[in-house]
């Protein structure tokens, strides 16, 4: 903690070599694209993307889940969906799974997860949807198939709000699901025949 402390101590001065950039960031945030991902620390997504402040609109949460459209209560993924699309106006929508996924790795192990029930409610929005791929033919899916199968069922999800589809229909949006490998670097994109590819570059 003492080098993150000493870091954000220290950013002003950082900043004072580009503070032109930070200056126009203050009068407002046009983002390109929403980023839906997993809040595990080892996945940053600027750094994947390069992507400068400003540049992406980012959602973050345990693997990667959005309650589907008209789901009881408030929620932030709803929100921030929303927000996205009707006041910045973001033309495309990423959302992107990880390798080593420890909530992909609890709903494939069936942890329990008793003592976490928060973790074990809100990982209850992505079971029913992945419990095919968790009980099918397979008797024992690797983690990267669950994950993976995690991001096409979280993109229906995002498919189910109605602006969403509007958008889509109108041709100003465009969903893109990514796999991204901890360990390596690697970027899939899944295609249009619903199997994820190395992002080609």
């Amino acid at each position: 903690m003492k080098a993150l402390l000493d870091r954000a101590r220290t950013f002003t001065q950082r900043v004072e070599d580009d503070l032109g950039e930070f200056r126009k960031l203050a009068e407002g945030q046009y983002p390109e694209a929403l980023f839906i991902t997993c809040s595990d620390s080892r996945v940053i997504p600027a750094l994947i993307t390069g992507a400068r402040p400003g540049e992406i609109f980012e959602l973050r949460n345990a693997g990667n889940i959005v309650p589907p459209y008209g789901r009881h209560g408030a929620s932030g993924e709803a929100a921030t969906l929303e927000y996205a699309l009707e006041v910045l106006g973001v033309q495309d929508i990423v959302v992107c799974g990880h390798s080593h996924c420890g909530a992909m790795g609890a709903l494939k192990s069936g942890d329990d997860l008793s003592a976490l029930p928060g973790v074990d409610a809100w990982l209850g929005i992505a079971r029913p949807e992945l419990t095919p791929v968790l009980t099918g033919a397979d008797d024992d899916p690797c983690l990267a198939d669950v994950a993976q199968h995690n991001v096409v069922n979280q993109l229906a999800a995002v498919r189910s709000y109605p602006s969403v589809r509007q958008r889509m229909r109108d041709g100003r949006l465009r969903l893109h699901g990514w796999y991204y490998e901890v360990d390596t670097g690697r970027v899939y994109e899944l295609d249009d025949d619903g199997g994820f590819r190395v992002h080609a570059g």
